[in-house]
C-alpha cells in the first residue's frame, strides 16, 4: 500500500488557521497527478506547530478527500509517547490507512527507549505503522538492529522512512528486515540510490511541485528501468536542492505560493525566505516551467 511516491504534503494556512479549501485543492491536485499516497502532518506539514485540534482537522480532511482514491499515511509522531499513542488512535478512528511516526525528538532516548516508545504505539493501534528516522532533526539515530527488532516483534510495524543520509545504514535495514519491509526514502536527493539498493519509494517534498515526475521515477525503478529512473534523478537534482536552500518547508511553501496554489503563510517560528533566496527559487521554478 505504501510504495511509490507519497507526498509530504504542506499544511496551507490563512489568517492563522488551516486553509481548508486550499488543502482540499492540493489533495485533489495529487489525486489527479499520479501521487501514490498522502502524508499529512509531517515535517513538511509543520506538525510541530499544529495544535491537536488542527492535527485532527488536517487528517480528517485528507481522509475525506482521498477515501477510495489514494492512501493516507497520517503523521502521528510526538516526543511524548502518550501523545503519539493518542494521535495514532485518532488517525485510526478517522479512517487513515496508516501512521507515520518520527522518533522522539529533544528527549534523546536510548535504543531501548525507542523500542519501548514504538512498542507502546504499536500495541495501541491496529494501523500499519511506518517508522521515521531523521537524526538531523531529532538528535537520535534509530539503528538497524532496533528497526529489525521492532519489525520482528510487532506485525503492524511494516516499514520506515529513512532520512539518516547513510546508504550503508539503509542497506543494513533492508538486509535485516527483508523484502516485505517497506523502506521509503526521506530524502529526494537520495531517492535513486535508495531505490537501487532495494527501497520501495519515497515520502517526498519535491512531489508537492512535480508529482508526476516523482511517481514516474519510482515506477521506473519498480519495473527495473534503473537507467530511466537515473535520468529523472539527474533531471530533478536542481529542484531537489532548491527545496532546502532554507529550512523545509519554507522553500516548498514559497514555491507553491509562486505557483498560485497557497497563500504562503508560515507558522511561527518559521520566517519567510530572504529576497535573494526567493529570486534564486524563481529561477529554478522557471527552469522546470512551474511558473
Amino acid at each position: 500500500m505504501f510504495e511509490g511516491s507519497l507526498v509530504a504534503i504542506v499544511t496551507p494556512f490563512k489568517d492563522g488557521k488551516v486553509d481548508d479549501q486550499a488543502f482540499r485543492d492540493l489533495l485533489q491536485f495529487h489525486i489527479e497527478n499520479g501521487t501514490q499516497g498522502i502524508v499529512p502532518c509531517g515535517t513538511t506539514g509543520e506538525s510541530a506547530t499544529l495544535t491537536n485540534e488542527e492535527h485532527h482537522q488536517v487528517i480528517s480532511i485528507a481522509v475525506e478527500v482521498c477515501k477510495d482514491k489514494i492512501p493516507v499515511l497520517a503523521g502521528t509522531g510526538s516526543n511524548s509517547t502518550r501523545e503519539a499513542v493518542e494521535l495514532t488512535q485518532f488517525a485510526q478512528q478517522a479512517g487513515a490507512d496508516g501512521a507515520l511516526l518520527i522518533t522522539p525528538y529533544y528527549n534523546k532516548p536510548s535504543q531501548q527507549g525507542l523500542y519501548e516508545h514504538f512498542t507502546a504505539v504499536a500495541q495501541g493501534t491496529d494501523l500499519p505503522i511506518i517508522l521515521y528516522n531523521v537524526p538531523s532533526r531529532t538528535s537520535v539515530n534509530m539503528l538497524p538492529e532496533t528497526v529489525a527488532r521492532l519489525n520482528k516483534d510487532h506485525k503492524n510495524i511494516i516499514g520506515i522512512k529513512e532520512a539518516s543520509g547513510s546508504l550503508g545504514q539503509i542497506s543494513e535495514v533492508i538486509d535485516q528486515c527483508g523484502d516485505d519491509f517497506v523502506l521509503l526514502s526521506g530524502d529526494d536527493g537520495l531517492l535513486w540510490p535508495i531505490l537501487a539498493v532495494g527501497g520501495k519509494g519515497v515520502i517526498s517534498v519535491s512531489a508537492n511541485l512535480v508529482p508526476e515526475k516523482m511517481a514516474l521515477m519510482c515506477d521506473r525503478a519498480a519495473h527495473r528501468d534503473m537507467d530511466g529512473a537515473a535520468a529523472l534523478h539527474y533531471e530533478l537534482m536542481v529542484l531537489n536542492d532548491a527545496m532546502f536552500i532554507e529550512t523545509n518547508p519554507v522553500p516548498v511553501k514559497t514555491a507553491l505560493t509562486l505557483m498560485g496554489k497557497i497563500t504562503g503563510e508560515l507558522r511561527a517560528p518559521l520566517a519567510h525566505m530572504s529576497e535573494d533566496h526567493v529570486e534564486e527559487l524563481k529561477t529554478v521554478l522557471r527552469q522546470y516551467a512551474l511558473i
